[in-house]
C-alpha cells in the first residue's frame, strides 16, 4: 500500500491540512480506518476507477469510519490526479453524490489549484432552543443571531461571531460537544467571524463525532457558508482556518446565481509533500 501525503488548502504557500491519498485496494473498512492513523492525518482518501460511467470514485475515512464526502479530501484527490496528468477535469463519484472537479498544475513551484462543485446546500434557521446545548459546549455566550443549520451531505451548525479574536478565543468542551452534536445528528459546528468587504473570514470547524476535534481546513462547511452569505450578496469568500492548531490554511469559495439558488464552487491550493516513487 503506497500513500501520497497532500497538504490541502495552503495559505500563502504554508500550512494546509495533511491528507493521505491512495489508490484503493481490497481492504476492509476497519483497515481503511487505520490508514489516516498510521499516516498521521485526520482523513484518508481512496481512489478507484468509477465503473458506472468513467471518472474517479472516492471514498473518505477518518479513524471513526467512512464519510459520505470530504471537501479538503476532494481537493487533495484532485491534486494527486493533476500531479499525475497535469491540468485535469474529472467527474468524481462519492458516497454523497457526483461532483465535477478541476485541478490545475502550476509549473515551476509544485503548487496545484483545485476546485469542485459540491452540490446544492440546504439552509434553515434552528428552532427555538434547538442548539442551546451545542452553543454551551462551544463556550459561546448567549444566542448569536444568524445561526443556520446547513446541510451538504450531512447537517452542520454555522455560528457567526463578531470578530476574528472571538473565533480564536474559542475553547470548546470536546466530549460535551460530541454528545450534543450526536443528539441532534449534526456533523459538527463551523464558527466564523464577520466577513470583511472582500469576503475574508476567520473560521474554525469542530467535528468530534467523526473523530476530528478540530479540522485544519473544512471545504464543505466553507461552501455552506458561501451559500448562506450569498443571500446577502457576497459572491466570493476566503476562510482562514487552522491557526489555533498552528497550521494555517485557506479555503476559497465562489457563489453564482442558479435556477434553484446559489451554485457554489469551492477550492484551494495544494501541494504533494510525499509521493511514493513509481514501482
Amino acid at each position: 500500500m503506497t500513500v501520497t501525503i497532500v497538504r490541502a488548502c495552503l495559505r500563502d504557500g504554508r500550512g494546509g491540512s495533511p491528507t493521505a491519498v491512495l489508490d484503493d485496494t481490497p481492504l476492509t473498512d476497519d483497515e481503511r480506518r487505520e490508514v489516516p492513523v498510521r499516516a498521521g492525518t485526520s482523513h484518508a482518501v481512496f481512489l478507484s476507477a468509477d465503473r458506472d460511467g468513467g471518472g474517479v470514485a472516492l471514498r473518505f475515512f477518518t479513524a471513526e469510519g467512512e464519510l459520505p464526502g470530504c471537501g479538503h479530501g476532494t481537493i487533495a484527490a484532485l491534486a494527486v490526479l493533476a500531479g499525475r496528468a497535469g491540468t485535469h477535469e474529472v467527474t468524481l463519484r462519492t458516497r454523497g453524490g457526483t461532483l465535477e472537479g478541476r485541478a490545475i498544475r502550476h509549473n515551476g513551484n509544485g503548487a496545484l489549484e483545485a476546485w469542485f462543485a459540491p452540490g446544492p446546500v440546504r439552509l434553515r434557521a434552528p428552532a427555538a432552543g434547538e442548539h442551546d446545548e451545542v452553543l454551551a459546549a462551544l463556550g459561546v455566550a448567549g444566542h448569536p443571531p444568524g445561526c443556520v443549520v446547513a446541510t451538504l451531505g450531512r447537517p452542520r451548525l454555522l455560528v457567526p461571531l463578531p470578530t476574528r479574536s472571538a473565533v480564536s478565543a474559542l475553547a470548546p468542551d470536546p466530549e460535551r460537544l460530541r454528545t450534543a452534536c450526536d443528539r441532534l445528528a449534526l456533523l459538527g459546528c463551523y464558527l466564523y467571524s464577520a466577513p470583511t468587504p472582500e469576503g475574508r473570514v476567520a473560521a474554525r470547524m469542530f467535528a468530534p463525532s467523526i473523530g476530528v476535534p478540530e479540522d485544519i481546513a473544512n471545504a464543505n462547511s466553507t461552501a455552506c457558508l458561501a451559500a448562506h452569505l450569498a443571500r446577502a450578496g457576497l459572491r466570493g469568500l476566503t476562510a482562514d482556518m487552522g491557526d489555533a492548531l498552528g497550521t494555517p490554511a485557506a479555503v476559497r469559495a465562489a457563489a453564482h446565481h442558479g435556477p434553484d439558488g446559489p451554485e457554489i464552487l469551492v477550492g484551494g491550493t495544494a501541494e504533494i509533500i510525499r509521493d511514493p516513487a513509481p514501482e
